[in-house]
């Protein structure tokens, strides 16, 4: 039996009726059409942004900021942790702020160079930052070396 165009079909359930609203009290939804009794919702379109209160004050402008942060104020550091400065630096050299701008160990400076303490430091280096972590510096000075905050 060859395959005809008037036995095609849909796939059952992928068709479905439209509802007709507002056709008696027989259909279900006649009346208010499933839109309920008075109120925005009835009217027009019946639509509203999200999060609007009916004019209400919204939650979201009734609760406070949460946190608060001054970054006009804030200072950011570049950060070098120790196990770069070992991989990097030979014994008793000074470690300056041009020198790892040269050596491509920073790229932006930001407000300053912090030396954070990640890593084993095993050779004496003169070390000249913004900043140094309390670690960092313990492990320079027991390594022999010296730390120097710059402004």
């Amino acid at each position: 039996m060859a395959l005809r165009i008037e036995d095609l079909k849909p796939t059952p359930g992928s068709r479905t009726k439209s509802i007709r609203v507002g056709r008696g009290p027989g259909s279900g939804i006649g009346k208010t059409s499933g839109r309920g009794m008075n109120g925005q919702g009835k009217r027009g379109r019946g639509k509203v942004r999200i999060g609007f209160e009916g004019g209400q004050t919204t939650i979201y402008r009734r609760t406070p900021m949460i946190g608060f942060t001054n970054a006009k104020f804030r200072v950011t550091f570049a950060e070098v942790n120790l196990l770069t400065l070992e991989a990097r630096f030979e014994s008793n050299e000074e470690v300056t702020i041009e020198k790892l701008v040269e050596r491509n160990i920073l790229k932006d400076l930001k407000d300053g160079v912090k030396i954070l303490g990640k890593g084993e430091l095993t050779k004496p280096l003169v070390v000249k930052a913004n900043a140094f972590s309390e670690s960092a510096k313990q492990k320079i000075e027991a390594a022999g070396g010296k730390v120097e905050v710059i402004k």
